[in-house]
């Protein structure tokens, strides 16, 4: 009967390389936004979703478009165009949310269209430059350098603010009053 991997001595060796090989590796969804290509860790993603019928709500920031009922879970939604000073895009069939885990809360991002889920080597992976880092762009975590283009890494967590991320969480508790607007 043939060895399964991981089973014997050779099989575990192999079993143990292919678990390193992994570690080295950074998974990640890969999107489009503006004509450019950007990256979550697949581990910040909970799933990516049609863009459904949005509830606007008032006194929100500019780029937070309202919200969603995802399966009985209010979810805000932030047009990450909007959020990156970005051209507005038209709506198309391609547009996704990306329901994304934001520290404790769930957040969707809408993108112009999510292209694959991606393994790369981290060492193709390369540290954002100081030039280009300010306030405004400490969500971008790293460059990628794929063969044919460069993927922008963003940290999810990092693209609001500290008192964004509040408003975001305060919107969501408030009770709907009867004929308050």
């Amino acid at each position: 009967m043939p060895q399964a991997a991981g089973d014997g001595e050779n099989g575990s060796v192999s079993g143990v390389a292919a678990e390193r090989a992994v570690q080295d590796q950074a998974q990640m969804v890969v999107f489009k936004l503006a004509g450019e290509y950007y990256a979550v860790d697949i581990h910040q993603v909970r799933e990516i979703i049609r863009v459904p019928e949005i509830t606007r709500v008032p006194r929100t920031p500019d780029f937070v478009e309202g919200v969603i009922n995802l399966r009985g879970s209010v979810i805000p939604i932030i047009d990450l165009r909007k959020r990156f000073g970005l051209e507005a895009a038209q709506a198309s069939d391609e547009q996704r949310i990306v329901v994304v885990e934001m520290e404790d809360k769930t957040v969707g991002v809408i993108v112009d269209a999510v292209t694959e889920v991606l393994r790369v080597d981290r060492d193709r992976i390369e540290p954002p430059s100081p030039y280009i880092l300010s306030l405004d762009t400490q969500y971008i975590t790293g460059i990628a350098r794929l063969d044919d283009r460069l993927v922008i890494m963003l940290d999810v967590a990092r693209v609001l603010s500290a008192s964004e991320r509040e408003a975001l969480a305060r919107f969501e508790k408030e009770p709907e009053r009867d004929g308050e607007v």
